[in-house]
C-alpha cells in the first residue's frame, strides 16, 4: 500500500464512525465527503467533513473548526502546522499523535454540531 493510500485509510478511518449520522456524498478509494442533514438558507446542506487523496497529500476537511473557531484554540503545535487555510489539514504520511489528536477534535466538532442542532 502506498504512503498516501495508508493516510488516506488511517484518516477516513477518523469521520467513518460519524457516517450513520450524516450524509454520505462520496465514499470512494480517494474520496469520502459528509454532509449534515441540515439545511442552510442557502437550501444546500452543511457541509461536515471529507478526506481526499490529491497529488501529493492527503487533505482532512473538518467544517466545525470554521463554525466554531474556539476548537482551533484546542490544538497542539504540531497539529496547527497541518493546517491549511480555516478548515483543512494536509498529511504526507500517517502520523498516530496527530490523528489521535484530530481523531478528539473531530468528535468534538461533532458534538459542537450536536449542540448547535445541525446533527
Amino acid at each position: 500500500m502506498s504512503e498516501l493510500a495508508a493516510t488516506f485509510a488511517a484518516l477516513r478511518a477518523i469521520l467513518l464512525p460519524y457516517a450513520d449520522a450524516l450524509d454520505i456524498k462520496a465514499d470512494t478509494a480517494t474520496d469520502l465527503y459528509l454532509d449534515t442533514r441540515h439545511i442552510q438558507k442557502n437550501r444546500k446542506p452543511l457541509f461536515f467533513g471529507a478526506v481526499a487523496v490529491r497529488r501529493r497529500y492527503v487533505s482532512f476537511h473538518l467544517m466545525p473548526v470554521y463554525v466554531q473557531p474556539a476548537l482551533v484554540a484546542t490544538l497542539s503545535p504540531a497539529l496547527r502546522k497541518r493546517m491549511q487555510g480555516k478548515s483543512c489539514f494536509n498529511f504526507v504520511e500517517v502520523d498516530e499523535t496527530l490523528f489521535t489528536e484530530l481523531a478528539a477534535l473531530t468528535n468534538a466538532g461533532f458534538e459542537s454540531y450536536r449542540k448547535l442542532g445541525f446533527v
